[in-house]
Formats: structure tokens, C-alpha cells, sequence
């Protein structure tokens, strides 16, 4: 296909019309993508790169089955949902034998962020209450409902908290409050959820709900201990309000042995709302809420009629169908699983190895390698994680880092990535582990210390970008000296851009 402009005509104009809000992956360097294939992306030259992150591509970039569905319809009739049409309660049909029987109302939106503000709604007509308990660090959308009651935006924002928003503490047992040696991490962190009940309660407020991904990933890859869905349930419950499981970037299968990632708590923990979005259409834009006929019923009872122009519309719905039977006939559940504990399995070969790797945590095809820069501190390595995302990209791997310090290796690609894909990411990984960590001084865990002088200067693509405000994360320690490697303001790893 031909390309309209030149790259660098490409940069220009997206400078002159694009929000420069809006960023682009590796800002410093980016990628022209112009074509993908099932989990490979090709440049303008043709160079071909793995995608480690695409979690919308769900079922593989441009799958045939996929193309041919929306094709078909759209040659057919694509009108207003509004229309009575078979596509979208066949969909909506198919969706809800998914879940548990009690989930079987749908709403469908255009995007996670629509179907996250649909479902804050659904919850405040339950009861006529308001005020929302989220988690440090969560990220729903990026609507101004969604903004206020996500602290991954808000909080990098000059706005303050609202009063009707309660933050709970993540339930990180790597780097949170209670941790892996801890009797009962679970119960400790639901309990810091029945006091911020307790204290909204006695200040005159009432909860409308709990909302939670059901793993964070913008906030680090988090897996929330076994049991803690089940209890902060009951507390909130006791409470009033509902429970909204956020499946926008988790659901459809990604853990492998369940289809949606809340199961993966057992058969007794059912939300009563669950929203689902990016993967929902494989790139096309699709979402959906889906909660209980009692919770519909009270949302309808409000006599102000719910409508979305494109929500559900025949050529969504025929899209969703295909992406639903690919799941099922390429058995890309069972992939997950196979292929995800093998990766699992190289990268914690690769822990053994690399003291800049700290933990290795996830499940299915959604991972998260937290690097730092002391295990026993447990330090983030923010500007060592930048280095190394450029550096795979230099190699033709796309991976991204996120979390709260931006130190966690984010790894959600398509689901027909391979043992090979994965054998490949994690040889080229171990690569620049190696080199970064021989440049920094890092030699292994009984060598480090904090008197240890700085040895090298990191390769000279170390320093090819600045941060984007000029400085380092000021959460990060500020000693002058970590593992060797020296950190004043002069560093180049602290020129590494942030992405």
C-alpha cells in the first residue's frame, strides 16, 4: 500500500494538527507503522517487529475471519442500534453464556472508557448513593468522570481529589503496604476497604461502588491476592454498593484457563457489574457493559431512556461474533496458558540470572517484569526500564513500561503469540540485560554495594532522549549512588525518555 507522506512529512503534520497531549509510542524515535499481521507489525522500510503489547489485536493483527465478517455486513446494512437487528442480541447472547448466570443484561458502548462511565451510572441509580472507592494507581478511562476516579491521571494532574472518591490501597504483595510475607495480605488489604466505608459512613456519605481492574496494568501488572475480591465484595455489599470488575484490558481469555480474569477468585466471587472493551473487536470499536436484570430494571426505573447511536450497530456485533469464534476454534485460551507458562518459565530463568529483574508476576499471556535497582529494597529501575524498551525496540521488540514508577516491563501481546515469539523476546531481553547491567556496575546481588564506584558509562544509546519534564521521578530514592551506578543529574540513564 502506498504510503500519503514521507515519515518525516508524517511527524510534521501530526505536530501541526494532532493534540500534542496525544502521544505516540517511543516519542523520541517513533514508529511508522504501516501494516500487521497476526502478532508481527511492519515499518515503512518493511522491517517486521514482535508485538509484546497489543492487547487490542486480540486474536492476531488483521485476522482473515475478522476482515470477512465486518466486510459481509458492511456490504449488507450498518445503521443505527436502535433498529431491531439478530447481530447484536445474538452477540449479546453469546457474551453472557460466558458469564456467570446472574450477569445477563448488556449495554454495548464504543469504548472501555464509554462502558466504565455507563457502568459509575448503572451503580449510583442502584441505590441513589455516590461515592466510588477505586484503587492507588488504577487508570478507567479518560473521561472527566473516569479521570476523577482514576489516580493514575489525577493525580499527575493540579486537581484535587473529590470529596465523593475514596482510594483503597492497591493489593501489590511485591512493593505495597502488605506484602508476600505477610499471614494474610488479602484480608489486610480488604480491611483497609471496610475502614474507608466505615469513615464515609460516619462522615454522612453512602458507596455506590467498588471499582477494580480485575489485574491492574497501568499500575504495574498487578494480580490481587487470593480472596481479597470475595471480602472487599462483602464489605460492600454491607455497604450498599456494588462491585464493578473493570475487564476493559484483561478480559476475553487473556489468563488462559479462565475467559474473564475475576474467575481466576473462584465461583464464589460474582460481580455485579463487569465492563469490558479494547479486545472486545480486535481493533475495532466495540464495548460493552453487562450487570444483573435487577440492576437494569433500577436503571430503567429512572425514566430517562439509554441510547447509543453505534453501540451494538450490525457490523460491531458481526465483528465481536467472529472474535468470539476464533477464541473458541484456535483454542487461543489453551494458547494462553501453554505459551504463557513457558515465557513465565524464561523469564524466571532470567531472574536467577539478572539482579536488575526484581519480580516476575502475572498469569496467561498478561506479565509483568518489575526491575530494579536493589532487590532488598526493592528500588525501582525507572530510567533502566526506559533504556531497555528502546534498546528491544532497536532489536524489533515492542514492549512498553508502566506502573507507578514506570519500572514494570509490560508483556499482553496478541493471543496467537507463539513459545517461539516468546523464546525470541526473552533471548534479545537477556541481551540487553547483560550489556546494561556489565555498563552499570550490576555484576550480581553479593557484589553490590553502596560505596561500590560508579565503573562505566552506559552505551551511547543511553542517552538519546530527556525526559519529558527535564527531571527524574521524584519518587525514586534520591541517594547518589545505587549499585554502582552513578545517578546525579548528569546520569544518562535519567535522560531516558519516558514512554
Amino acid at each position: 500500500m502506498c504510503e500519503l507522506y514521507s515519515k518525516q512529512d508524517t511527524l510534521a503534520l501530526r505536530r501541526k494538527h494532532i493534540g500534542p497531549s496525544c502521544k505516540v509510542f517511543f516519542a523520541a524515535d517513533p514508529i511508522k507503522i504501516v501494516r500487521a499481521q497476526r502478532q508481527y507489525m511492519f515499518d515503512e522500510t518493511g522491517e517486521q517487529y514482535l508485538d509484546c503489547i497489543n492487547n487490542v489485536a486480540h486474536v492476531g493483527h488483521c485476522h482473515p475471519e475478522v476482515v470477512k465478517a465486518a466486510l459481509k455486513q458492511m456490504e449488507l446494512l450498518n445503521t443505527n442500534s436502535r433498529f431491531l437487528h439478530d447481530n447484536i442480541v445474538e452477540y449479546a447472547r453469546r457474551l453472557a453464556a460466558t458469564l456467570p448466570e446472574k450477569l445477563s443484561v448488556c449495554y454495548f458502548t464504543n469504548s472501555g472508557s464509554e462502558a466504565n462511565d455507563l457502568a459509575l451510572r448503572l451503580a449510583r441509580q442502584f441505590r441513589g448513593h455516590q461515592d466510588v472507592i477505586t484503587l492507588d494507581h488504577a487508570y478507567h478511562g479518560h473521561l472527566s468522570s473516569l479521570i476523577e476516579i482514576s489516580p493514575y491521571k489525577f493525580r499527575k494532574g493540579k486537581d484535587v481529589k473529590k470529596a465523593f472518591v475514596h482510594v483503597a490501597p492497591t493489593p501489590d504483595t511485591y512493593r505495597g503496604k502488605y506484602r508476600e510475607d505477610h499471614a494474610d495480605p488479602a484480608s489486610a488489604y480488604a480491611e483497609e476497604v471496610k475502614e474507608i466505608i466505615e469513615e464515609a459512613h460516619n462522615s454522612g456519605r453512602k458507596i455506590a461502588a467498588f471499582i477494580a481492574e480485575s489485574m491492574q496494568s497501568c499500575g504495574g501488572q498487578i494480580i490481587p491476592p487470593a480472596g481479597y475480591f470475595q471480602k472487599v465484595a462483602e464489605y460492600v455489599h454491607r455497604a450498599g454498593g456494588v462491585f464493578i470488575a473493570d475487564e476493559v484490558q484483561v478480559g476475553f481469555g487473556r489468563v488462559g484457563k479462565h475467559f474473564w480474569s475475576f474467575q481466576m477468585h473462584g465461583e464464589d466471587f460474582v460481580p455485579d457489574i463487569v465492563t469490558m472493551g479494547k479486545p472486545m473487536g480486535n481493533g475495532h470499536p466495540m464495548a460493552c457493559v453487562v450487570t444483573t436484570k435487577e440492576i437494569a430494571e433500577a436503571f430503567s426505573s429512572s425514566g430517562m431512556e439509554y441510547f447509543n447511536t453505534y453501540g451494538g450497530n450490525p457490523v460491531s456485533s458481526a465483528v465481536g461474533l467472529a472474535v468470539l469464534n476464533i477464541i473458541e476454534n484456535e483454542d487461543l485460551q489453551g494458547n494462553a496458558t501453554r505459551v504463557g507458562d513457558y515465557l513465565t518459565e524464561l523469564l524466571n530463568k532470567q531472574k536467577a540470572k539478572h539482579t536488575l529483574i526484581g519480580d516476575i508476576r502475572g498469569i496467561g499471556l498478561f506479565i509483568g517484569i518489575d526491575l530494579v535497582k536493589d532487590r532488598q529494597k526493592r528500588t525501582p529501575a525507572t530510567d533502566e526500564a526506559q533504556h531497555v524498551i528502546y534498546e528491544m525496540k532497536e532489536k524489533r521488540v515492542l514492549l512498553s513500561a508502566d506502573g507507578p514508577h514506570r519500572n514494570v516491563l509490560k508483556i499482553k501481546p496478541p493471543m496467537c503469540f507463539t513459545e517461539e515469539d516468546a523464546k525470541f523476546m526473552v533471548d534479545k531481553l537477556d541481551e540487553i540485560l547483560t550489556v546494561l547491567e556489565e555498563a552499570i556496575g550490576v555484576q550480581s546481588e553479593s557484589m553490590i554495594s553502596e560505596n561500590a564506584p560508579c565503573r562505566a558509562k552506559l552505551p551511547n544509546e543511553a542517552h538519546s532522549e530527556l525526559l519529558s519534564d527535564g527531571t527524574s521521578d521524584p519518587r525514586e530514592n534520591p541517594s547518589p549512588k545505587r549499585n554502582g551506578l552513578c545517578t546525579d543529574k548528569h546520569s544518562l540513564l535519567s535522560k531516558r525518555l519516558k514512554t
